[in-house]
């Protein structure tokens, strides 16, 4: 199949068209030309969309899906449709299934899965069997059947010297070990932001302290190990500050920022809508402005939408008993695109990730193979039910306004519009 893509802002540092509006010829999955203007053939697929702009392929680094075990909530085909819809070209895929992630055979089955589909799925294997933070799991032969990378999904650590010993034992196969910042003593039952919110709606609290502590505990085992560590998901200003003493230390430490943590904060805790119940808890205001400096600095290195179905009868419950977790896929791109400059947000779902997960990099030039989103950076709407693509709807940014559209992918050889 041959596409053309017509007057595109190429956005995308690494390509010598970056900044330049050119038509672009994709030719059985590899650029071919890319010239101010190519001539249109009716042997072609033409694209023509509005403000057109084109980068290489967004890597989201945290998503879920319910295959295997809850396909009622996602399947991974599905999942992988909605992820090359809202514009990603690769994901990673967490290990929270049923059974969990944590095996060769495991591995095997998503990436199998997930063959033939334009979004490529990567698997994150489970730390430690079952995730139930006891006896780590088989790290290396999940390596070797394609794992990425080993964390528990939104479970900690909590045994200390666990997580020194898989610091020191990943370091053999160059592993990337993902460790959840919660400490699970001083959180206790908490499922809101300790603060004024939780107080004034009587919701038990988890203190910011609880992640800044993990952290902290996680940076000095680091610095003790050596090897590399990658926190997602971070919602404190002091995990920030946290970070960005380590790395001027030269530790090889990355992490994530969640979409929602970056736009949103626990006023949106006021009606009790259970949709609006994360793990961690949507922080302060004062957070979420630290967390977007901490972004444009650097000190952050990629957003996540930290897509996570939950079905309705575990979510649409009274806020106390519900599941946490929202899906994010479809307005991740909208959500942030309304409060960080586009440069620093493509770099965020592009370059940084690929590098931190050991991923080959994509660059819009000739004669190299297409791996790229298209969308329009412009224009506010209102984000509603019929935007959601997913099976499950338990979306937090439902009547937010979001800004920008993204109009799908070309990866592997395909087109993939929504």
């Amino acid at each position: 199949m041959t596409t053309l893509l017509k007057s595109a802002t190429i956005i995308d540092a690494s390509s010598p068209h970056h900044k330049q509006i050119k038509d672009i010829l994709i030719v059985n999955g590899k650029i071919t030309e890319i010239e101010d203007s190519i001539k249109e053939n009716n042997t072609f697929k033409v694209i023509k969309l509005d403000n057109l702009h084109v980068s290489s392929g967004w890597f989201d680094t945290s998503v879920s899906f319910g295959e295997p075990g809850y396909e009622e909530r996602e399947t991974i085909k599905k999942g992988l449709e909605v992820a090359g819809k809202s514009g990603f070209t690769t994901v990673a895929v967490n290990a929270n299934t049923n059974p969990i992630i944590d095996s060769k055979s495991d591995v095997e089955f998503l990436i199998n899965k997930a063959d033939g589909s334009a979004t490529k799925l990567l698997p994150i294997g489970a730390l430690t069997q079952g995730s139930k933070g006891v006896d780590m799991a088989e790290l290396y032969d999940m390596q070797q059947s394609g794992a990425i990378a080993f964390g528990d999904y939104n479970k900690a650590i909590d045994n200390d010297n666990l997580m020194k010993v898989a610091l020191l034992y990943a370091q053999n196969f160059d592993g990337l070990v993902i460790s959840f910042p919660k400490n699970n003593s001083i959180a206790g039952e908490g499922i809101v932001n300790e603060g004024p919110s939780s107080t004034r709606l009587g919701l038990k609290g988890s203190p910011s302290l609880a992640e800044n502590i993990q952290i902290a505990r996680d940076l000095y085992l680091l610095e003790y190990t050596g090897g590399k560590l990658h926190i997602p998901t971070i919602s404190t200003a002091k995990s920030v500050q946290l970070i960005k003493e380590a790395k001027k230390k030269g530790l090889q430490v990355t992490c994530s920022v969640s979409a929602h943590h970056l736009t949103l904060t626990d006023n949106e805790l006021e009606g009790f809508d259970s949709k609006a119940k994360v793990t961690p808890p949507l922080r302060s205001k004062q957070d979420a402005k630290a967390l977007i400096k901490g972004l444009q600095e650097g000190i952050i290195d990629m957003i996540t939408s930290d897509h996570n179905p939950i079905d309705i009868e575990n979510k649409k419950l009274e806020f106390s008993l519900a599941k946490d977790g929202t899906i994010g896929l479809e307005s991740l791109f909208g959500a942030v695109n309304s409060v960080i400059d586009l440069e620093t947000t493509i770099k965020a779902l592009t370059v940084n990730p690929r590098i931190v997960f050991n991923q080959e990099p994509h660059s819009i030039q000739k004669d190299t193979l297409a791996n790229m989103t298209l969308f329009n950076p412009a224009g506010n709407y209102i984000f509603a039910k019929e935007h959601i693509l997913s099976t499950s709807k338990n979306a937090v940014f439902i009547g937010k306004e979001l800004q920008g559209k993204v109009y799908g992918i070309y990866a592997n050889k395909k087109l993939v519009l929504n």
